[in-house]
């Protein structure tokens, strides 16, 4: 009875072991109402990095910003969605041109969902050799899905020459992307394709234009902490006075 006793305590702790070392590749949190945020992985400079995406439940249908980073997350997150919320996917937007906001873009738009980016943010897509959008907005737009509203807003250069926010008005929710930083951040991230000299007065811009947000939803960190807008100003002018001296 003693070895029985002893093996089966093995095999439990094995299990536990090896389950422990599986890496999750989809996180899904609820955030309010029907919001929801998403989370995939990638690796950066070797170390694995999450990248939050966001969406929306509507009564038709469910609106998604921007895709999966990990390419192998684009189909379990339609099936997630699905399953969870009894809905299909059917507008993507994607908030500017590097690979963790557009990977999915093509493959939705093969499942039918309506996939938008701005026409920036195309021409640097198809420069640069990403993935693209079907429809593209030449401006600033407000949209209405169900009983939603929501603006796309262009705020000026910052992380890339073409990212954008979204903003939705009544319920003050800030969806900023790549753009804004977690508080816990160092520093401004990846710069590569920054302007560094602009960089505080995009984010000004959308401290003017989405007053007062309740929740603040960033890509690469911990969404939480509504100060992450204020926190990214502050890191913003740090780097363009160190820029100038």
């Amino acid at each position: 009875m003693m070895k029985v006793i002893m093996t089966a305590n093995f095999l439990f702790l094995l299990t536990n072991f090896f389950g422990q070392t599986d890496e999750v590749k989809l996180k899904i949190s609820h955030l309010t109402g029907d919001f929801y945020v998403y989370t995939t992985y990638n690796a950066y400079e070797k170390t694995r990095v999450p990248a939050n995406g966001m969406y929306l439940v509507t009564s038709e249908g469910v609106v998604m910003f921007d895709t999966p980073w990990d390419t192998t997350q684009f189909q379990p997150l339609l099936d997630s969605i699905k399953l969870r919320h009894n809905q299909d996917v059917v507008i993507c937007f994607a908030t500017h041109w590097h690979s963790d906001k557009t990977a999915g873009l093509e493959y939705y738009k093969q499942k039918g969902i309506k996939t938008y980016t701005t026409v920036l943010t195309d021409e640097l897509s198809k420069k640069n050799n990403k993935k693209r959008a079907e429809f593209l907005m030449a401006s600033d737009t407000t949209f209405v899905v169900g009983q939603y509203s929501f603006e796309t807003y262009y705020p000026g250069q910052g992380h890339t020459t073409d990212n954008i926010v979204i903003w939705f008005k009544k319920e003050k929710i800030l969806y900023g992307g790549c753009l804004i930083k977690g508080v816990d951040d160092s520093d401004l991230g990846y710069l590569g394709d920054a302007n560094i000299l602009e960089y505080a007065s995009t984010l000004e811009n959308v401290q003017k234009k989405c007053r007062h947000p309740k929740f603040i939803i960033i890509a690469h960190n911990d969404w939480s902490n509504v100060n992450s807008l204020k926190y990214s100003i502050k890191l913003a002018k740090r780097l363009k006075k160190q820029a100038l001296e």
